[in-house]
């Protein structure tokens, strides 16, 4: 597998944390314990830095891009306790659409729903749970959380598709996350209050770090991946809705493994881990999961 590598000068004064590209590609957002966010334009083969968005009082773990049907929308969530909905007013001028200011501690972990569902994100805490924030017609929102979902802290949150393979209708709205509790959960969405839909999924014998529900374009099943302090990163698999979840570890990295991120079939898996390195892997047609590729 090979493919061009571009390199990019972050500007940040202090450790990134996380790196994520929009819906075209041709936007890239970064966040730092700088307390900034920054825009780049990277379109092509040129890069330009067009904007910093500064309203976090702490380090920003996570930023996430909305689907661009609901205009160019970015979230970022920080250990001041806050999320931040930014919103692109004019071409690269940024302003603070909402904050929600939920939790009692850092937010750890954001993800938006499929655009199906609307629009809706999800915010992991280390006060132990999961808020659910979701937009309304008339633009004003609605919180929801999901208390205790991981009592000593969560870390991580992502949604699953909204249909599954085959299925011509929207599926129920399900969550997975991931916590200091060793544990992996998944959520569904029932009669208004979210319910765990299976027991904790236990593999780890750290924390789990994150987690990633696997699009199912190229998959007739669904599949999570999980990642862990442990230096595992397991792969969760449930063939049919309702049956039982089978965990794999598909390799002990020897350090922490920080990140875990599908492609958008979902048949290609990147891992960033605490060695610097970041890796991708793939099922083969016997189950056995391997590295296809090193990320330079």
């Amino acid at each position: 597998m090979t493919g061009a590598t571009q390199m990019l000068e972050s500007g940040h004064s202090d450790v990134v944390h996380d790196v994520q590209l929009d819906y075209y590609g041709k936007r890239l957002a970064t966040c730092s314990s700088d307390r900034l966010v920054k825009i780049f334009n990277v379109a092509g083969d040129q890069q330009s830095h067009v904007a910093d968005l500064a309203g976090h009082e702490g380090p920003i773990w996570e930023v996430a891009w909305a689907h661009p049907k609901f205009g160019n929308l970015l979230a970022s969530c920080s250990y001041d306790r806050r999320v931040i909905i930014w919103k692109e007013t004019t071409e690269n001028t940024w302003v603070q659409l909402q904050v929600f200011l939920e939790h009692e501690s850092s937010v750890n972990g954001i993800s938006w729903a499929p655009h199906e569902y609307g629009l809706i994100i999800a915010a992991a805490s280390s006060d132990g749970t999961i808020s659910i924030h979701t937009c309304g017609s008339d633009g004003s929102w609605e919180t929801v959380k999901i208390n205790q979902a991981h009592p000593v802290g969560c870390t991580s949150v992502s949604w699953a598709p909204s249909t599954t393979l085959g299925s011509p209708t929207l599926g129920v709205h399900r969550l997975v996350s991931g916590g200091c509790d060793n544990a992996v959960k998944v959520w569904r969405l029932q009669e208004g209050r979210w319910r765990m839909d299976w027991p904790a999924l236990s593999k780890h014998t750290d924390w789990v770090r994150d987690v990633a529900w696997a699009p199912n374009l190229g998959i007739p099943k669904n599949t999570i991946a999980s990642a862990s302090q442990d230096g595992t990163v397991v792969i969760w698999t449930q063939e049919n809705d309702g049956d039982q979840w089978e965990g794999k570890v598909i390799h002990d990295f020897k350090t922490p493994v920080w990140r875990v991120s599908w492609s958008l079939t979902g048949t290609i898996l990147a891992v960033a881990d605490g060695n610097h390195n970041v890796t991708l892997w793939k099922e083969s047609l016997a189950g056995d999961w391997g590295q296809v590729s090193t990320v330079q």
